[in-house]
């Protein structure tokens, strides 16, 4: 039902913009009453964003599941395929996030609190990796600094006429970094 409803509301977001979505519009075209649908989500924010934990799980299998040479930089950047890749026609891909997130404020902050709690997941991972202990600082920079190089390219998606797909731009912020880190 969770599904079904963001499906809806993503629908609605595209067709008014969020701000002029109600939750009463969104509970109507689901067929579900207002009650109903705040049992499903605490606020319409949470339609946009519940699914950002989702994701910080899914790239943290991900990062899991990469081969144990590789450098940890090219495992967060591989990783983050869940997003860079994701399917277009998936109700709820970056680009609906993207435009989602650049037309209401309140998502930017609740968006950038979700993705950091990223790190949680991805830092244990990163540490093992390096040989250190789960707290090592050089993971934590290492997954921070990787999550702001997914934050830059979906600005730079988001800033230009979005047809560069967000793995490109993503390949180039990491690659650039990676870079001056000789």
């Amino acid at each position: 039902m969770r599904a079904e409803v963001s499906e809806v509301a993503f629908r609605l977001f595209a067709e008014q913009g969020f701000d002029n979505t109600t939750v009463e519009q969104i509970a109507a075209e689901a067929g579900l009453s207002r009650t109903t649908f705040f049992r499903y989500f605490g606020t319409k924010e949470d339609v946009v964003l519940g699914r950002m934990c989702e994701i910080g799980h899914e790239i943290a299998a991900a990062l899991a599941g990469r081969p144990e040479g590789e450098r940890p930089w090219d495992s967060l950047r591989r990783a983050f395929d869940v997003i860079a890749q994701a399917d277009p026609g998936e109700p709820g891909r970056p680009q609906d996030f993207t435009r989602l997130l650049s037309d209401a404020c309140a998502l930017m902050t609740r968006q950038w609190e979700k993705t950091q709690g990223w790190q949680s997941m991805l830092v244990p991972e990163i540490s093992r990796r390096l040989g250190g202990p789960a707290r090592d600082l050089r993971a934590r920079a290492l997954v921070a600094s990787a999550i702001d190089c997914l934050d830059a390219a979906t600005d730079a998606r988001t800033a230009g006429d979005g047809t560069t797909p967000l793995s490109v731009l993503l390949d180039q912020a990491m690659s650039e970094l990676s870079e001056l880190s000789g």
